[in-house]
């Protein structure tokens, strides 16, 4: 049983924390996962930046372009990555866009992902017809869990299809719009979630996309197992001591 497994049969109101990798500076990817499980992130999601990343909102968008300047790339990444699990132990995703992981090679993704130490990978611009024709036995292969996205306009059986295809969990999105927007619970999201949650699905779930503080984690956390923070904690970061600005930003989801 892999890490998130563990962490959803153990834990509830999961708090997990997207970050760039290569941001601010590119030698920060492994001091920033520890600082965050120290301060007491349940799971990590390091994001591997692209040039057109379509998904993203400008705070991320700003982050990738940063760190690709800096000289990051997915290879340099897993170099640095081969040193995450002398002390971090809590789950730790990648995610990114199918390009890059093409290019690398997916079996060579897969290969490097288990060899450092990564549970899972959500790379929401991978089709699920091609995830499963081409590449679930490989990423099943390295006991990687591949997480699928769905948005209030995912109809029932494309998620209950996923749903079948999952062995993490299951990423819904807020809304359909890029990452950074406030999570506003009107009666259509209400809905939403409110349906997904009675379909009781094999697989917990996590909200992300406009969680950005305690009172927008804890009202996502109303309809799933936990929610995702990234923006907000971008921004957290981008400025001065890393081990202080994480500490300060993680004693905010306290109480």
């Amino acid at each position: 049983m892999n890490r998130i497994k563990q962490l959803f049969e153990k834990k509830k109101n999961i708090l997990s924390i997207y970050y760039t990798a290569g941001y601010p500076n590119i030698g920060d990817t492994i001091e920033i996962a520890e600082a965050l499980q120290r301060s007491g992130a349940d799971m990590l999601e390091i994001g591997f930046p692209y040039s057109d990343p379509v998904a993203d909102g400008p705070v991320i968008q700003a982050s990738s372009k940063q760190s690709l300047d800096q000289g990051m790339t997915l290879k340099i990444l897993f170099e640095q990555l081969k040193d995450l699990r002398k002390n971090v132990n809590i789950p730790v995703l990648l995610m990114g866009y199918v390009n890059p992981v093409l290019q690398f090679g997916v079996e060579n993704f897969c290969k490097a992902c288990e060899e450092v130490g990564i549970d899972g990978c959500i790379v929401p611009d991978l089709p699920m017809v091609e995830y499963e024709e081409f590449h679930k036995e490989c990423f099943e292969k390295h006991n990687i869990s591949n997480i699928f996205l769905i948005t209030p306009q995912t109809a029932d059986e494309r998620i209950h299809k996923i749903d079948g295809l999952s062995n993490g969990f299951i990423y819904l999105l807020s809304s359909s719009a890029t990452t950074g927007k406030n999570l506003e619970v009107g009666n259509i999201t209400e809905t939403y979630f409110s349906r997904v949650a009675a379909m009781n699905l094999k697989n917990p779930t996590m909200i992300g996309f406009g969680i950005s503080d305690k009172i927008t984690f804890d009202k996502a956390c109303q309809y799933a197992n936990g929610a995702i923070i990234g923006t907000a904690f971008v921004k957290a970061i981008a400025n001065g001591n890393l081990d202080e600005s994480v500490s300060d930003f993680m004693k905010t989801f306290k109480n």
